[in-house]
């Protein structure tokens, strides 16, 4: 093989040996090696012109000893990472969480998922947060006892640990102070902690929450009372068909219920029937009890709505706790207009009808004229001519407010389920599923969050995992967009559509 020099730029490489066995691309490779430049930058001048990848060696006459000229530009040399590679694991809490994109699971303490589903669920909701952050270890209530007190700091210190926290967390403060105070869900089976129901524990975690997380005068938004965030205003129709009795009631709640029958497959269906109900009582009229109707519709709402299946009965034959096993589908978007009092859907119409106006020019779909709630009005309505005119000016006072607060709507958006899966109250396993900031749902299994895809939350229906509670917050209408160009503003609105 003979043995050749090449001159590149200053540099000369001598001695170099050439296979005349290897077409001429091996050689390219060979002064790669030592000089960075790759082959196919390489121009080597040798007889007859550049050294091409498939010549001949033959035919170029190379001799032993001879000097090559060799042009190219090197490859830029690779520099090694100032910083080596940083792994999740590695960074601070606080940073992993940020990585992840979720706060972290809660250890099973023994039956705890009932628990630990609740806490997630509620977890989900910023303003809480806030409420509970501003809750101090001396900001205790007068009227309220130690042990809820103690509670609500378990609560907050929770959901911080939770927020700072990549890994599980283990609950055993919030977990030792809810049994202080209530301690039904202390109860034990055979040395073992029994499984307890997550609509009471919810029930009982938000009564106490209402009680200490009470809005001191001048205080903001951020912490707003329990009640403003998760409570239900009802005005019910009481009516005795036997005496004629009939009466008004007022009533505030923190959940709607969805009861369930044979007759009801959607949540509509038994949210219906959960505002519809009969009670005994005793009739003034008639000297003795009576059963009485009782027909209620919503009169506030709030910023999150809860909706909890009644899906746990009492069975007297066997003296013990059953569960409906039936399907009962749900949507992401829940509407409520429907069951709304009169007056309130005066106050969510002008609202909505700028948030259906706005949807259609997102879409570039034109104005639609009137919705259905309002053609829904017009062909019950009973008042003499003029009042609608007023609803519709009040209606755009409400609008047009100087405080250009977002306007709600009667809309909300499912950002939380809480299902169980078991045929009884007393076993089985809750999980919660929460929809992330990102738009990115989270399934916490205790200690263990899964990510998972929007159309996998709207198969929680049935089917071996049945719904417990669902969370929903409120659609708001922004008012900045009642000003955009080819949005009518609220006053042309009303005028054309006279509502």
């Amino acid at each position: 093989m003979p043995t050749v020099s090449v001159k590149w730029q200053k540099e000369v490489f001598p001695k170099i040996e050439i296979d005349t066995s290897q077409p001429p691309i091996v050689f390219k490779s060979q002064l790669y090696t030592l000089t960075g430049v790759p082959p196919e930058r390489q121009k080597i001048m040798v007889k007859g012109g550049l050294l091409k990848d498939d010549a001949d060696w033959a035919t170029l006459g190379i001799k032993d000893g001879q000097k090559l000229m060799m042009m190219g530009t090197a490859d830029e040399i690779v520099k090694a990472p100032e910083k080596g590679p940083v792994f999740v694991e590695d960074l601070p809490e606080e940073e992993q969480v940020v990585k992840v994109g979720h706060s972290a699971g809660l250890y099973n303490l023994g039956n705890t998922c009932y628990m630990n589903s609740t806490v997630q669920c509620l977890h989900i909701v910023p303003e809480l947060k806030s409420a509970l952050w501003s809750y101090t270890n001396t900001s205790r209530p007068n009227d309220v006892d130690l042990n809820s007190h103690l509670l609500t700091i378990a609560t907050r210190d929770l959901f911080n640990d939770l927020d700072r926290n990549a890994k599980p967390v283990a609950p055993m403060q919030f977990l030792s102070v809810l049994r202080k105070k209530y301690p039904q869900f202390a109860q034990q089976h055979n040395g073992a902690y029994m499984q307890q129901d997550a609509e009471e524990c919810w029930t009982q975690l938000m009564y106490t929450l209402s009680q200490s997380l009470v809005p001191s005068s001048g205080s903001s938004d951020a912490t707003a009372a329990v009640k403003t965030l998760f409570g239900i205003d009802l005005v019910s129709r009481v009516h005795c068909p036997e005496s004629g009795e009939e009466s008004s009631e007022k009533e505030s709640v923190y959940a709607l219920k969805c009861h369930i029958s044979q007759e009801v497959n959607h949540l509509h269906e038994g949210l219906k029937h959960g505002l519809k109900s009969e009670l005994e009582k005793a009739s003034p009229v008639l000297g003795r009890t009576a059963i009485y109707s009782k027909e209620s519709q919503i009169s506030e709402l709030p910023k999150y709505l809860t909706v909890q299946f009644v899906r746990f009965f009492w069975k007297r034959e066997s003296n013990q706790k059953a569960k409906i096993l039936r399907k009962v589908d749900y949507p992401l978007e829940l509407d409520v207009y429907e069951f709304c009092s009169d007056e309130l859907k005066q106050q969510l119409q002008g609202p909505r009808q700028m948030l259906r106006q706005a949807e259609n020019v997102k879409f570039g779909l034109k104005p639609d004229g009137k919705n259905n709630d309002q053609k829904e009005n017009e062909a019950n309505a009973s008042t003499p001519e003029g009042t609608s005119s007023d609803k519709g000016e009040a209606t755009s006072m409400n609008i047009d407010a100087p405080d250009n607060k977002p306007q709600l709507t009667g809309i909300y958006d499912l950002v939380a389920v809480l299902t169980h899966k078991g045929r009884s109250a007393d076993s089985g396993h809750y999980v919660a599923w929460v929809k992330q900031e990102s738009g990115k749902w989270i399934e916490y299994d205790d200690d263990n969050p899964i990510p998972q895809r929007e159309e996998e939350i709207t198969k929680l229906s049935g089917g071996g995992i049945y719904l417990s509670i669902l969370l929903y917050c409120f659609s708001f209408m922004d008012p900045s967009l009642m000003f955009q160009p080819n949005v009518p503003n609220v006053s042309s609105w009303i005028s054309l559509h006279n509502i």
